[in-house]
């Protein structure tokens, strides 16, 4: 049997054309309709901002030309730009599992947080290869687990939430949320979280604070029994608002995680809520002010295991089984360090982590995730009417 295109899948069920007919195009001929790559070829699907793209291209050469699989394997990226389309990644995996295919190019993808609850939500654990731990050599002595379809997982890397501050100002960060807010009170203005919905720190820290009051298990639920109990989180949002920076008067909520990062290195504010790799990323490439430190607080700002899955329905399971070992070597994780500051998942003792020490405080055994998949909408939806229309 041929393999057949993911993105052609995708592209029938929006046209309402039959799909068990259907020869995609893709790698190989697509005048002929049919793929012509070899059974060496893995496809990886991922998507995400620009920075994931560019260090998944420098993976992805590094996996073929230079890492233990060059000349075994060959994998190709098909990455999809977060917010540039009408259809997810997660939506393509639904519409392929749902139309009963066996032989897609989704060969392995990299899902996390809420994108990974959603797609277990709507297809099950079982759409996906069960990790068979003998075939990830790399994977010896990780003890980092996804908290949704732990079995069926493999996690490569970390990424945090955190308070980000700067040093010159604020030489003695809160170590507590009552001493962050209690900071706030003495320092009005001086802190800013973007608008939920328009970046994930800002989607931190309003969830992390509202969650703060409810029991644990809600964190890794979309049982939405549970919005039921938002209400005295979204007070203590209600009463830290007037706290929040301020412009011409108002109340200012920047728009995305970039926005609270140049006001915290324009001297505008002086803490805010944001992510690790950000942070250190920019701060590493000279664009950030190298005063500018983070630090995590208790309860901690939820962070997220990016994590590896190989489909039931794709074509090559001994190549995914092999780019995911990669993943884990040391090779790769230094690049996924240097590149954009992720947070390493093996030893870090082999690795170079000049200029990202900062990441060796960070411990993801420890991390607190949140995954609460379409919990999410009517999360923001409810800030946006409750909180972002306060002045």
């Amino acid at each position: 049997m041929k393999k057949i295109r993911a993105k052609s899948i995708a592209a029938a069920l929006m046209a309402g054309v039959m799909l068990f007919g259907l020869a995609g195009c893709g790698a190989g001929d697509s005048s002929s309709g049919e793929n012509t790559s070899s059974d060496n070829t893995i496809t990886i699907w991922a998507t995400g901002s620009d920075n994931v793209r560019q260090v998944y291209e420098t993976l992805v050469d590094d996996f073929n030309t230079n890492s233990d699989y060059a000349g075994e394997y060959t994998a190709e990226l098909q990455f999809m730009l977060s917010g540039t389309g009408t259809q997810s990644l997660t939506d393509m995996l639904v519409a392929a599992q749902q139309a009963g295919q066996t032989d897609t190019d989704y060969d392995l993808v990299d899902l996390g947080g809420d994108d990974l609850s959603n797609v277990v939500s709507r297809i099950g654990e079982d759409a996906f290869v069960k990790i068979d731990d003998s075939k990830i050599p790399n994977a010896e002595g990780i003890g980092a687990e996804s908290t949704v379809a732990t079995d069926y997982v493999q996690p490569y890397r970390g990424t945090t939430v955190v308070l980000a501050y700067d040093s010159e100002k604020v030489p003695n960060p809160p170590t507590t949320m009552d001493e962050l807010v209690e900071w706030m009170e003495q320092n009005p203005g001086r802190f800013a979280y973007n608008a939920p919905g328009t970046g994930g720190a800002g989607d931190s820290f309003a969830r992390t604070s509202v969650y703060n009051f409810l029991p644990e298990e809600a964190m890794t639920s979309d049982d939405t029994s549970w919005e039921e109990q938002w209400d005295e989180g979204f007070e203590f949002l209600k009463e830290i608002h007037q706290y929040m920076y301020s412009s011409g008067g108002s109340i200012v909520y920047p728009n995305k995680n970039q926005g609270t990062l140049d006001l915290l290195n324009q001297g505008e504010i002086d803490m805010c809520a944001n992510w690790a790799d950000m942070v250190l990323s920019q701060r590493a490439a000279g664009t950030l002010k190298d005063t500018i430190k983070i630090t995590q607080i208790e309860p901690a700002f939820t962070g997220s295991l990016q994590s590896l899955a190989i489909p039931t329905f794709g074509s090559n399971e001994d190549g995914a089984y092999a780019f995911i070992d990669y993943m884990l070597s040391d090779d790769a994780q230094e690049i996924l360090v240097k590149d954009m500051a992720a947070i390493p998942l093996v030893d870090t003792s082999d690795l170079d982590m000049t200029g990202f020490e900062d990441i060796l405080n960070l411990d993801v055994n420890n991390f607190r995730i949140m995954s609460i998949g379409d919990l999410g909408t009517d999360f923001n939806q409810r800030w946006d009417s409750e909180i972002g229309t306060l002045n």
